[in-house]
């Protein structure tokens, strides 16, 4: 077998063609992989340390960081999008205090001062939200911990997240029993460890690089064609619905999620959420509704506004229906005033249904002429 390595990337011939070009691409990507997440670890880094010692010069402190990080958000993500939000730029800030030595402060290389070849391989490794998550572990000996196994048994940001809001190494401390507590992690993280795009899809890379989400990784080919023209039906209806966005990204302390559609009704002055599921809706799906709202009542309301409306809609097979969620205390100002101009669950039914038709019959279509089809209302 020969190889020639050409920096991180090696050039293998055997007699096994399909074999050695997996090789090579898989290898590519991992350097790839490797350069942007480096980068993008170096950027936070920076950008927090920056922040830190901008701080520092205000005789009051607090005031005059709050005051610098809301107008430094602001101008950030009109230039360069929604990654230097005030959270961000404060995880940031965290992330270059809980950590200060990982990186030398002109160049922005990985430090040999102070910190083991172990400690430094473990933050290569990691991406930037893995290190979201370790912030949330205020314990310096657990969260060395769960950075060190992160990095040598290759967790994925899910199985990290759900090994700390599990409390998974004091268990294991307080445990007669490690091995059982850790075949049972392993046999509950299993599924987190699967997806090898993670970091690919991850709408931090997107926006790092400058691309746009990329919204097909959060959607199958009948809730695209349902969206679709579901957004042009809600606009159509002509009772003051605007438009705002689809497939947006909302962003928590622990995980991203992606709201269908979003709208602005400009007679009853509210945001209208739209979440699409097609499966039978749950108690969790109303809930996360929940938390969707919240969060647009606090960062995205402004004098005037109502409270936000969100829509849970189901697509399943044998079921089409639609449930509305507003946060408590708000009952009655949907019952009085929103019922006017919001669709009925009978209207809303009734285009999922006729959407599901439309798609099955193109699709059986184009399957049986073995064409493509183009999905539009």
């Amino acid at each position: 077998m020969n190889e020639i390595k050409h920096t991180d990337i090696a050039y293998i011939k055997s007699d096994n063609l399909l074999q050695d070009a997996q090789h090579i691409i898989e290898k590519a990507q991992h350097f790839a992989y490797r350069a942007v997440n480096t980068a993008l670890l170096q950027r936070n880094w920076l950008l927090g340390k920056r922040i830190a010692e901008e701080v520092l010069q205000g005789e009051d402190r607090a005031k005059y960081g709050a005051e610098i990080v809301k107008k430094l958000s602001v101008t950030l993500t009109q230039i360069y999008g929604n990654s230097f939000t005030k959270t961000n730029l404060y995880n940031y800030t965290e992330f270059y205090s809980v950590f200060p030595e990982i990186f030398h402060t002109a160049c922005g290389k990985f430090s040999d001062n102070n910190f083991t070849a172990l400690r430094i391989k473990s933050f290569s490794l990691l991406t930037w939200s893995h290190f979201r998550a370790l912030l949330q572990v205020k314990d310096a000996d657990a969260r060395s911990w769960y950075m060190q196994e992160a990095a040598e048994q290759a967790w994925s940001v899910r199985t990290l997240q759900r090994n700390i809001s599990s409390q998974y190494y004091f268990r294991l401390l307080q445990s007669q029993s490690k091995d059982l507590v850790k075949a049972e992690m392993e046999e509950k993280t299993s599924s987190f460890q699967q997806d090898k795009l993670e970091f690919i899809k991850n709408p931090v890379i997107a926006e790092f690089l400058g691309f746009t989400p990329n919204s097909d990784f959060t959607e199958s080919e009948l809730e695209k064609t349902i969206i679709t023209n579901l957004q042009k039906f809600m606009v159509e209806l002509g009772k003051g619905f605007a438009f705002v966005a689809r497939q947006q990204h909302v962003r928590t302390e622990k995980q991203d999620y992606f709201v269908d559609l979003v709208f602005y009704n400009y007679i009853l002055k509210c945001f209208v959420l739209i979440d699409l599921k097609t499966t039978k809706i749950t108690h969790q799906d109303v809930g996360q509704m929940d938390m969707y709202i919240r969060m647009y009542d606090e960062l995205k309301l402004t004098e005037g506004d109502n409270p936000t409306l969100g829509i849970v809609l189901c697509a399943d097979t044998d079921e089409d229906i639609a449930r509305y969620s507003i946060l408590h205390g708000n009952e009655q100002l949907f019952a009085s005033k929103y019922k006017i101009y919001m669709p009925s669950e009978e209207e809303l039914r009734a285009e999922i249904e006729a959407q599901k038709r439309l798609f099955y019959l193109q699709r059986n279509f184009c399957h049986s002429a073995d064409i493509k089809p183009s999905l539009t209302r």
